[in-house]
């Protein structure tokens, strides 16, 4: 449970992912997904209740649960005033990376940024640095991914390697994404979690599902 005030963003909520399940959480601004996502990335302590990533209590196992948490939202949350590499030589060092050097080359490669790595991250357009945070994302090769409205702000390229990392993480790595895109929540994800008032309004496996129907549901549930 988390409340601002009297207001409690997320109350009362009972749910499990499973490694190698990806989960999406959908519903109106104000429903508490990011706040629920915050608290499962550790940013957010929470009330009440129990929470554990990873075989991780919240919040005392915090710092052992970071490692294992790759966390995007549509703020690539790196420094502008560092360049590409240098951003990612800070992280790959509170990570603990092994043999970082070529684990930077090798993810500002995939995210096409390896020509312009020495480069001041304020330099960038707004998708390169999301692009970048896509990188720092995968560093670590986290085992848990958290994702908060991954596509807002993503070029074309960056959006497509979003959705080849997303489809590659199905079954290796759980994954929690906070969408609006009721669409692609159902393409990608292997359940959908519909959240309005700070509770779960309904949770539906996707297999099967057409997401033309799960829509026209998703709206009566809300309002």
């Amino acid at each position: 449970m988390k409340g601002y005030g009297e207001r409690r963003a997320v109350d009362g909520v009972d749910v499990s992912v499973e490694e190698g399940e990806a989960l999406a959480i959908v519903g109106p601004n104000g429903a508490g997904k990011t706040t629920l996502l915050r608290m499962l990335a550790t940013l957010l302590r929470p009330e009440a209740g129990r929470l554990e990533v990873a075989g991780c209590r919240l919040p005392d196992e915090a710092g052992r649960a970071r490692g294992l948490i790759g966390y995007l939202t549509h703020d690539p949350l790196v420094y502008l005033d560092l360049t590409a590499w240098q951003n990612l030589e800070l992280f790959a060092d509170l990570y603990g990376v092994r043999e970082p050097r070529r684990r930077i080359e090798d993810v500002l490669d995939e995210v096409g940024l390896l020509a312009r790595a020495f480069e001041p991250v304020r330099a960038y357009s707004h998708g390169m640095a999301q692009r970048l945070g896509l990188a720092r994302l995968m560093l670590h090769r986290p085992g848990l991914l958290l994702l908060d409205e991954p596509h807002s702000g993503l070029d074309a390229p960056g959006a497509a390697l979003l959705d080849r990392l997303l489809g590659e993480a199905r079954g290796t790595r759980a994954a929690v994404l906070v969408t609006h895109d009721v669409e692609r929540a159902v393409a990608v994800a292997d359940r959908v979690m519909v959240m309005r008032a700070g509770r779960v309004a309904e949770s539906v496996e996707t297999e099967g599902l057409d997401p033309a129907e799960f829509r026209g549901r998703y709206e009566a549930l809300v309002g």
